[in-house]
């Protein structure tokens, strides 16, 4: 099956095509660049890794996976935080966990499947506690 996505010249998809673990030297994902420190800085995407996947199965779809792979050379350093943005992230995540029904601060992260706090989705529950 390994051969079937190599494809290093990129004839059959178009850009460079390599199997699952295959990829040469100098590329790495995006999430492989970013443990190590970089971002792709807007370079265009040079190769991809293909490989099937059971587990992501769709109906009519077929199950081949895709990741994006980048130059490490043209990477960019991430860039760092500034105190504005740390306070937006701070605003943010503070904001999930306010219940929409009681207004209070959960403790936790509101279940977007609740849509509200545990005590206030499940009442019944909270008072036989």
């Amino acid at each position: 099956m390994a051969g079937r996505f190599w494809d290093p010249d990129g004839a059959r998809y178009g850009i460079p095509t390599y199997p699952f673990r295959m990829a040469p030297a100098g590329l790495a994902t995006r999430r492989q660049l970013r443990a190590t420190g970089l971002r792709p800085g807007g370079q265009e995407v040079a190769a991809q890794l293909l490989w099937f996947s059971h587990r992501y199965r769709r109906k009519g779809c077929p199950p081949v996976r895709v990741a994006y792979l980048y130059r490490v050379d043209q990477a960019r350093a991430v860039r760092p935080m500034t105190p504005r943005k740390w306070a937006a992230l701070a605003k943010a995540n503070a904001a999930r966990r306010i219940c929409p029904e009681c207004r209070t601060d959960a403790g936790y992260v509101i279940p977007t499947s609740l849509g509200m706090c545990v005590a206030c989705a499940h009442p019944e529950e909270q008072r036989a506690a």
